[in-house]
């Protein structure tokens, strides 16, 4: 899959400020604040975060960075999305993605008739959700289930009843 392979993968974002010494509260868009463990730099717009340390809290992961000093820096970061070069991820095994792959690829119908591209990955709590875009611009989404995605690859392969 190198539909995503050149972009950073957003990791988190800060929710906020937590406390008076500049540390954060993050909204993972991870599977856990152990997703974050291993990486340092975060690459946050224009400028580098260097993360000193994180730890697990009630509203959300914790987190200091080396650049923010106190609560009126932490809030000003109120937003910004906290990323890493995709290469800095670890290997899948086989038949794992990550979202972030996906967004880009071409879709087709189990036949292989083109059927747009996905625009987008959700999930609302009960599911993944492929937001795919068909070529007459309409928009759809289609659940990642085995009933509805037949193949991830190098493209998406889609059962058609599934595309309305």
């Amino acid at each position: 899959m190198a539909a995503g392979a050149g972009r950073p993968v957003t990791l988190a974002a800060i929710a906020g400020a937590h406390g008076i010494a500049g540390e954060v509260r993050l909204k993972l868009f991870a599977a856990s604040v152990d997703s974050l463990h291993g990486h340092t730099i975060f690459l946050a717009g224009e400028r580098k975060l260097t993360m000193l340390s994180v730890r697990a809290g009630g509203q959300g992961p914790i987190a200091r960075f080396a650049e923010v000093s106190d609560r009126n820096a932490a809030e000003a970061l109120r937003g910004t999305l906290l990323a890493v070069e995709r290469a800095r991820l670890p290997s899948l095994p086989e038949g794992e993605f990550y979202w972030h792959d996906l967004i880009g690829l071409p879709v087709v119908t189990g036949d292989g008739a083109p059927a747009g591209k996905v625009v987008s990955v959700e999930n609302f709590g009960a599911s993944d959700i492929l937001e795919i875009e068909k070529p007459d611009g309409v928009q759809v989404m289609v659940l990642l289930i085995a009933d509805a995605v037949l193949e991830v690859g190098d493209r998406v392969v889609v059962d058609a009843a599934w595309l309305g």
